[in-house]
């Protein structure tokens, strides 16, 4: 399959057949999405068609994912609504939304160029699972006003909770032409998908859905102002039969530094989500990705978006499924399906009038359904307390704080509990036995008498200090109260050392060598090694103190627990274990 633009003999007229039915199917479920987060937003739903458009195509153009299609979705839109909510006047909100995008497009080149794509593997899936849990309530949250038909009350300062609850106690009387359009419009859309899956028909339910819903509101006159100005129920409004001019946006420092928070959280959740259903998609058609160049393709096609008059977008996981099970090829069905959209705000953008806006709280109410992952989300929370904390910490904080600040919230809690494990350092104490075996020491075992043997596993930097500190000081101990004065330390379990544990190895050495204990280092690995090179441990360290890394697995620590007998003058016949100096020994795991 091929992931660049071959179009001469490689890109034939099936392709190129397949690869328009999918755009078209994808066009035909990303222009009610749009729309509908575009009203999650806050904005224009034009703005919304505008980002189907231009940071699809621009996304496909540049990206590595054959499959993949970028475009406004529901979980940066409710970021884009907090980070927009203290905006009042309707100039200076769309001003700040298309400096959003040029930020959020500038932040993610900027993690491409520095090659930093690969941090997105860092961040918990269980943050993602609570934020897609809180943004769900959220956008169902959101809607809920013009389901009912009320006027929405409360202001951008209010959570989204309690402007809910304005709108429902001094929004005025509820709205049954608009509530029976919202629930006349989900019944569609279900019954629609049911019959889709059976018969493995387009996905376009929704746009099915919408239309029919206008149609009714239109017949019955209800979307039509009267002699007053004003339609029985609200609408999306005309759409400018136009395609979205270049526009440089007001460059306000002020807002920069208000926008910048909410920038950064898109930034990276954009990422994550693109990434993710690349590589989701990518299970099934073995396609290699360059996540590096799709981090750029992010980042450029919001940027690009964003002097276009567009909504910052990602990888949408419902398009991008789509545009893969259509039959598409190449990246050019995503070009196709931008190209539709164009067609089609063109030639129909001013009947968007007709559309109500109870209609498209409809959608967005299946569409939060759909957002949580229900069977993953309980998976997880089942899993460990870890992962069940990180859940609920971050659906909270989306929920009751602030949609943008929860991915923040997340991601740094998960570091904040994933260091304290990640420093775990683990040590045991190992035998030679009487049948020559090397094995962790048992409660039956007899005391050692020339020969104490140590096995540190974990990770050697700074966060296990302590722990590394507290083990030198009980081996210490050890040998102080038996009085033995040969070690072998077992090192080849360590991982990632850094200077800070490199120095407490160091001091403690020394202070062995100034004791008179004799300390070996068994299965030191080139990591380390190089580490101690480096700080010129050759200086002062005898070389026949460090035993390195062999292939034959556990060489190094034999031959270092046959030496330390031969230094100890025992030729190679511990008391304990009774070893005559050709027998072989060996290692128990």
């Amino acid at each position: 399959m091929s992931n660049s633009f071959n179009l001469h003999f490689d890109y034939s007229w099936d392709t190129a057949r397949r690869d328009l039915v999918a755009g078209a199917t994808v066009a035909a479920i990303a222009i009610p999405q749009a729309m509908a987060y575009a009203l999650i937003a806050g904005v224009d739903p034009r703005f919304g068609l505008y980002s189907a458009i231009i940071v699809t195509v621009v996304a496909s153009i540049l990206g590595s994912s054959s499959h993949l299609i970028n475009g406004p979705t529901n979980a940066i839109s409710l970021v884009v609504f907090g980070a927009l909510a203290s905006f009042d006047e309707r100039f200076d909100t769309y001003q700040a939304l298309f400096l959003l995008a040029i930020l959020v497009g500038t932040i993610q080149i900027l993690i491409a160029v520095f090659k930093l794509g690969d941090l997105t593997r860092y961040v918990s899936e269980s943050v993602i699972l609570g934020f897609m849990a809180g943004a769900g309530v959220l956008v169902a949250v959101g809607q809920v006003g013009n389901f009912l038909g009320a006027v929405k009350k409360g202001t951008g300062d209010q959570s989204p909770l309690q402007q809910l609850w304005e709108t429902l106690t001094k929004g005025g009387p509820f709205n049954a032409h608009a509530i029976g359009l919202g629930a006349g419009t989900i019944i569609v859309v279900l019954l629609l998908r049911r019959v889709i899956n059976r018969y493995k028909l387009p996905q376009m339910d929704m746009l099915l859905g919408l239309i029919a819903a206008a149609s009714v509101a239109a017949y019955f006159r209800w979307s039509i102002p009267t002699a007053s100005g004003q339609s029985a129920v609200a609408v999306v409004g005309k759409i400018p039969a136009a395609l979205p001019l270049f526009h440089i946006p007001e460059i306000n420092w002020h807002w920069i530094s208000k926008l910048f928070g909410s920038a950064v959280a898109i930034s990276f959740l954009g990422l994550l989500e693109a990434l993710a259903v690349a590589k989701s998609i990518a299970t099934y058609t073995r396609q290699p990705l360059d996540y590096n160049r799709q981090c750029l393709a992010e980042g450029v096609s919001n940027l690009v978006g964003g002097f276009f008059q567009s909504l910052p977008g990602s990888g949408s996981l419902t398009r991008s499924s789509i545009n893969y099970q259509a039959g598409a090829i190449t990246r050019l069905s995503g070009i196709y399906s931008g190209a539709i959209v164009a067609v089609v705000v063109l030639l129909f953008g001013p009947y968007a009038r007709f559309i109500p806006k109870a209609a498209l709280a409809g959608l967005l109410f299946i569409t939060a359904a759909r957002l949580i992952d229900w069977k993953r989300l309980g998976y997880a929370i089942r899993a460990s307390r870890f992962d069940a904390l990180l859940v609920f910490i971050t659906a909270f904080s989306a929920i009751f704080i602030s949609v943008d600040e929860s991915i923040l919230i997340g991601v740094g809690l998960s570091i904040i509990l994933f260091v304290p494990r990640a420093s775990k350092l683990g040590i045991r104490e190992l035998v030679v036995t009487p049948d020559r075996v090397v094995r962790e020491r048992q409660p039956g075992d007899a005391p050692a008498v020339s020969l104490l043997i140590y096995d540190l596993e974990g990770e050697l930097f700074f966060g296990g200090a302590p722990e590394l500190e507290h083990h030198f000081e009980k081996i210490k101990a050890e040998t102080i109260r038996t009085g033995i004065n040969y070690l072998v330390l077992r090192l080849r379990r360590t991982r990632n050392p850094d200077v800070v544990a490199v120095e407490h190895l160091e001091h403690f050495l020394r202070d062995a060598q100034g004791r008179g204990v004799t300390v070996l280092l068994a299965g030191v690995r080139p990591d380390l090694l190089k580490i101690l090179n480096n700080v010129r441990f050759q200086d002062w360290l005898p070389a026949d103190r460090i035993f390195p890394e062999e292939d034959e697995i556990f060489s190094a620590t034999l031959r270092a627990v046959r030496h330390a007998y031969k230094l100890a003058g025992k030729n190679a016949q511990g008391e304990e274990s009774g070893i005559a100096e050709e027998e072989p020994l060996y290692y128990l795991v």
